[in-house]
């Protein structure tokens, strides 16, 4: 389990705090030349929006489900389950193929039940029995920074766009849209986070918030 924060904050804010990250973190080595990368996601949610309202209500114990790739490279797919108990955030995954992540979308999911992975064997149950289906697309790209005592990732996101009632990833032309004209500052770490770090990121008069791409993305798409 980690902990996660979040800050909504301004292109000068990013600035300020980009250039302390680069006198102590590094780069994330996935980063490319120009230290960041673009996420693709695909989120599931129920008939309800149950993974949506306790979002939005802050329940403390709830998860979602998510497919996820990086830039163009559909050799790495993931499905991710992000869980989060009492303010504390965990992640499990497991890969999938760009064509098993079309067989998803197309609602042909027996294969899941066979795999011999329990994360894929949970989402087979939660898309019979709780009627997961895909629900919207998530693009954002990613400048990320590591720091090794306490296990610390910081990362900006920015450009944050959903697909236009959309809910298939590789199912011919994406139409995106623009959802935040705002950089999101994230902070995960393990047990502690070292206190060179904490002033790096600190940022004056702003307070953490509750930021979710998904459920800004669902208002559009």
């Amino acid at each position: 389990m980690r902990h996660e924060y979040k800050h909504r904050i301004n292109y000068e804010d990013y600035l300020v705090i980009r250039s302390r990250l680069r006198e102590i973190a590094k780069p994330d080595r996935h980063a490319g030349e120009n230290g960041r990368y673009v996420i693709h996601s695909l989120y599931f949610d129920n008939f309800s929006d149950r993974a949506l309202r306790e979002k939005i209500d802050g329940v403390d114990r709830r998860e979602k489900f998510r497919i996820r790739y990086y830039n163009e490279d559909t050799d790495f797919i993931r499905l991710e389950k992000k869980s989060k108990i009492c303010g504390l955030c965990d992640k499990r995954s497991a890969p999938l193929t760009r064509k098993e992540t079309i067989r998803i979308c197309e609602g042909d999911i027996s294969f899941l039940l066979t795999s011999g992975n329990p994360l894929l064997q949970e989402l087979y149950a939660k898309m019979n029995y709780q009627l997961l289906r895909p629900k919207v697309i998530v693009d954002y790209e990613r400048e990320p920074y590591v720091y090794g005592p306490g296990n610390v990732r910081v990362t900006f996101d920015s450009k944050i766009s959903t697909g236009l009632y959309h809910n298939r990833l590789f199912d011919g032309p994406l139409l995106t849209a623009p959802t935040q004209d705002c950089i999101i500052l994230e902070v995960k770490y393990d047990a502690f986070l070292p206190e060179i770090m904490e002033k790096a990121v600190r940022v004056p008069c702003r307070q953490a918030s509750s930021f979710s791409k998904y459920a800004v993305c669902r208002m559009y798409g």
